[in-house]
This record gives structure tokens, sequence and C-alpha cells, in this order.
């Protein structure tokens, strides 16, 4: 089976889809699958509206329509595969599309409206269009054939497998540095609750209160107690972790949750969709919209260092449920769903003692 995978968002920046097609593609080829990694290198970064959106929209269209049918038409590939919903309309071989969540649709309110009404009308299209859906969550595939009406037999659930996988830690730290959290700053990501939160918790503890370290894109303004950190080294800011703190309102799969779990670093989350499929009851979870509680829930992990090993302990437990292996399997059975007949005979062989996964 040749799979062509446009690779072209993972060129934008760290993200977690960027994350997804990278770990997705070197999961495929273990398991036998050729894939053809194609990305439009002349695509600009994201402008942030205006004229410089306009032109990047422009040249996406031109990237789908033609850039990327040529490009699986030279490799005579099987199946085209769209990491993020887009459909080309004279590509010459079946076309699947993974679908990450539905957020734009059940949070209007934080995405602006001009994104949000491309967003809804073009991914929409395009899933609807596909041969096959790659849904990350049970969460997104039921948001998708709600309010998309999207085939539930043409959607196949494929969760991701731990991010980035730093090491797990030998042991918690007896005396953790920092809270931590890791993203950027949009609506839906809810950080001004993370940040008021933080503020009632180092008021009521004073001295002894945990900084708060913000570690990806994330700019606020300054404030006591948070302090903002490159992702570079994102294993040394899990090892110093006195837990994640992921407020998100909403998520199709929670990736940064899972990657902490597997690292063994303790999770305080939302009972947001999506975030709860992914983590179960391994975290300790806080309503999204109350900065109290939130509060609350720093001071207890900060405090208390046998709740932070069975946090820790329960979060091992549930990230072993989750592989890119698994997830590369399902990847499979969407591309066979689309109608792709020749598929692997055989995985290939492991990867020799010490090399990467």
């Amino acid at each position: 089976m040749r799979v062509l995978l446009d690779t072209t968002y993972a060129r934008r920046g760290p993200s977690g889809t960027g994350v997804y097609i990278e770990r997705v593609a070197a999961a495929l080829r273990a398991e036998g699958v050729e894939v053809v990694e194609a990305a439009d290198e002349r695509r600009r970064p994201p402008a942030g509206g205006g004229a410089g959106s306009a032109r990047n929209l422009a040249h996406d269209a031109w990237w789908t329509q033609v850039g990327l049918p040529g490009r699986a038409r030279s490799a005579n590939v099987d199946v085209i595969h769209h990491p993020l919903p887009a459909h080309a309309l004279r590509a010459a071989c079946p076309q699947v599309v993974t679908i990450h969540d539905l957020a734009f649709e059940r949070l209007p309110e934080c995405f602006a409206a001009a994104f949000r009404r491309w967003a809804s009308l073009t991914h929409r299209r395009a899933a609807r269009a596909a041969d096959a859906v790659v849904c990350v969550s049970q969460t997104t595939r039921r948001d998708a054939m709600a309010r998309w009406g999207l085939d539930g037999g043409r959607i196949v659930v494929a969760p991701h497998g731990p991010g980035q996988e730093p090491p797990p830690r030998a042991a918690l730290p007896a005396e953790p540095h920092h809270f931590l959290y890791i993203g950027d700053d949009e609506p839906r990501k809810n950080l001004s609750l993370l940040l008021a939160a933080h503020g009632r918790y180092r008021d009521a503890v004073g001295e002894g209160a945990l900084e708060l370290v913000l570690a990806g894109r994330a700019q606020p303004p300054p404030q006591r107690g948070v302090r903002c950190e490159a992702a570079r080294d994102l294993a040394a800011l899990l090892r110093g972790a006195a837990a994640l703190v992921h407020p998100a309102l909403h998520e199709g799969f929670g990736l940064t949750a899972l990657e902490a779990m597997h690292a063994g670093v303790p999770v305080i989350a939302a009972r947001a969709p999506g975030l709860a499929e992914t983590c179960g009851e391994a975290p300790l979870y806080v309503d999204p919209h109350d900065a109290e509680a939130l509060a609350h829930a720093l001071g207890r992990v900060a405090g208390d260092p046998a709740l932070r090993a069975a946090l820790a302990a329960a979060g091992r437990e549930r990230a072993a449920a989750f592989s890119w292996r698994t997830s590369a399997r399902a990847h499979i059975e969407a591309y066979r769903l689309a109608g792709v007949n020749r598929v692997p005979e055989r995985p290939a062989p492991p990867p020799r003692a010490g090399s990467a996964p």
C-alpha cells in the first residue's frame, strides 16, 4: 500500500497536528505501509488575517486541487491522506481525511466569525466528500455525525499514541518546582481561567507557592509567579512539574495530557469532551468555568505527595492503553474502507535494539 500523506501543516511550527503527522507516518511505515510525504514548500506562515490570510487560502486551494493530485499521480499512490479535512476534486485515487475536533462548531464564541464560517463550510464539505474519515476519538466521531451528517459506517476511530514520548520519570520529585501548562492561548484552551486560578492559589499559599510555567506559544501579560518557556526541552519541564494543568473547554483528543501521563506526571484537567475520553479517571478533574475550584486543586496537588503519587500511577496505567501502532492499524483500516485493495503483506521487521520507536 502506498499512501501520499500531506505534511504541509507540520511545517508551520510545533502543534498537536504536527506531532500526529510525524508519529503516524513512522508507525505506518513500521506496519509495512509505504508513506510518501508531500509538502507545499512554498506555503507562507500564517498571516493572522487580512490580505496575507487571503493569499494563503488561495495558495492552499491551488495545492489541494493541483499540486497535491500531481504529486499523487507521479508517485502512483493508492490513496491520498489529508491530515486536516481537504478534498482534491480531480484526484485519481481514493481520499481519506482526519478530523481532530469540531471545537469551532461546539464553541463558536471562541473563534473569529470568518474562520468559523470558513472551517464549517470547507471542512464539512471535505469530510462529506472523502471516501473514508479518520476521527481521533469517539467524541469527534459523534460530533461529525450529529453536526455534519456523516455516515458512521465511513468513519474509523483512531486515537493517538503518547505525543513526543519523553522518558517516564523514575520517581516523583520530592519537591516539585512548578505547575506546567503546554499550549497556546487561543480562547478554547481557557488559559485565562488558569491564570486567575493560579493567582488565587498563590495568594492563599503565599511565599511557598509553586510558579506556573507556560510552555509553548502562549504569551499573556506579565504576572507574578508565571514564567513563559519555549517547549524545546519538554522532558525537563515535565520532570520538575507537580502536575500538568489542562483547563481546555473542549478537545477532540487530550494529546498533551496523554503525554504527561505517559511520563508519570500528575494531571489536573477540565472535565471536557474528548479530554475525559482520553484520560479516563486518571486526572484530578475540575469545572472548566470555576477558577476557585481550580485554585483549590492546585493547592491540593502541591501540598499532598501521596495524591501526586496516586495521580501519577493512575496516569501511567491509563496511558499504557494507547500506542501509535494501534493508531496506525486503525488508519490502515480506514484506507481499506476507502477502497484501497493493496494492503501490507506483513509488518515491517521490529526496530533494532536501541533504535528510536
